[in-house]
């Protein structure tokens, strides 16, 4: 059996390293994806520091998976070798659990994740349930389709099913790994765009990506400048900041959503008198499912949404990790596999 390169965390807490694995081979209704690139997301952190329970040691983390199928299990069908696909977060369902019976596959109770609950993208091929699999546009390049399959998917499906409508004030709180992307959607969607973000020399960036306002958290009050403006209808929170999420609801405008995408330790706190005198609500959103995944990557291709990257060798994985969770990517981390 051939071999392959992969990257893999041993234990809970230890570093990421180099390994020659033996090629896996697909089962029943699994292809195996040949790796062209592979984001870096926070989310990573999960399997490196133990963050769910039951994590198979050794796994190969990494779930914003591009390649191409290589090999096809038995009983897969509508998929070929040759064809161009992606895995995200959404990493196949139970198909048992009661949500799943609803049709809410990425609240699957059960729900399998690359890199958490199986061996993800760090590696020059993985094995994938046929059900996670997103077909890549051919506009769209690996190393900017992977980024697409977690935070693309992330705050494109947040937004368009934020109940927004084009004209509409929408507000992108933070303009980072998630939030540049954010932006962009929100503008090619056709909303009245307004990036929030720490500081002033953040406004050229924000106006560069489609935003149409810009507010710089330090020095203006968001809430106040968001209600001056008509109030927001939807303000996607893609920072890691509780209190910086609590400060900008009541700049939200009768039955707005605070949508949360962003994860942060500390808490969200709200007002009910914010809440209930304008039937405002906040609302966490999950990712999505493989076809939303697919109509992320459709969208981007179709309207020039693309993230910003930098990209590192898979032997170079443990540096590229390091600088994401120093907050110093810009904006995200992308491995290629070439040796």
């Amino acid at each position: 059996m051939t071999t392959m390169r992969a990257v893999q965390i041993a234990a809970m807490g230890a570093p990421l390293e180099l390994v020659e694995r033996q090629t896996p081979q697909p089962g029943r209704g699994e292809v195996r994806v040949k790796v062209e690139a592979c984001g870096v997301c926070h989310s990573d952190s999960i399997a490196h520091q133990g963050l769910f329970p039951n994590i198979p040691y050794p796994i190969v983390p990494g779930h914003e998976i591009a390649g191409v199928i290589n090999a096809v299990g038995e009983g897969v069908v509508g998929w070929s070798v040759g064809t161009r696909v992606g895995v995200g977060w959404f990493g196949g369902h139970c198909g048992r659990c009661e949500p799943c019976r609803r049709g809410l596959l990425i609240d699957c109770r059960n729900l399998a994740i690359p890199g958490v609950t199986y061996d993800g993208g760090y590696a020059e091929a993985m094995i994938a349930p046929a059900d996670a699999l997103a077909r890549i546009p051919e506009e769209l390049s690996a190393v900017e389709a992977a980024p697409l399959l977690c935070a693309g998917v992330t705050t494109y499906n947040a937004l368009r099913q934020s109940g927004a409508r084009p004209g509409d004030l929408v507000a992108i709180l933070g303009v980072g790994g998630l939030g540049h992307l954010g932006v962009q959607f929100a503008a090619k969607m056709g909303f009245r765009t307004v990036a929030i973000a720490r500081g002033a020399e953040k406004e050229p960036l924000a106006r560069e990506l489609g935003a149409h306002i810009y507010l710089d958290s330090q020095a203006q009050d968001v809430a106040a400048e968001l209600t001056r403006l008509g109030g927001a209808q939807t303000i996607l929170a893609t920072v890691t900041s509780g209190k910086a999420m609590s400060a900008a609801v009541p700049g939200l405008a009768v039955r707005g959503k605070l949508v949360v995408v962003g994860v942060g330790a500390d808490p969200i706190e709200v007002s009910a008198y914010d809440l209930i005198g304008g039937s405002r609500s906040v609302v966490g959103f999950a990712s999505g499912a493989a076809i939303d995944s697919e109509d992320t990557l459709a969208f981007s291709a179709l309207s020039g949404v693309r993230p910003t990257i930098e990209t590192l060798p898979l032997e170079r994985a443990a540096e590229a990790y390091d600088k994401m969770m120093r907050g110093e990517a810009r904006f995200r981390m992308v491995l290629t596999m070439d040796a």
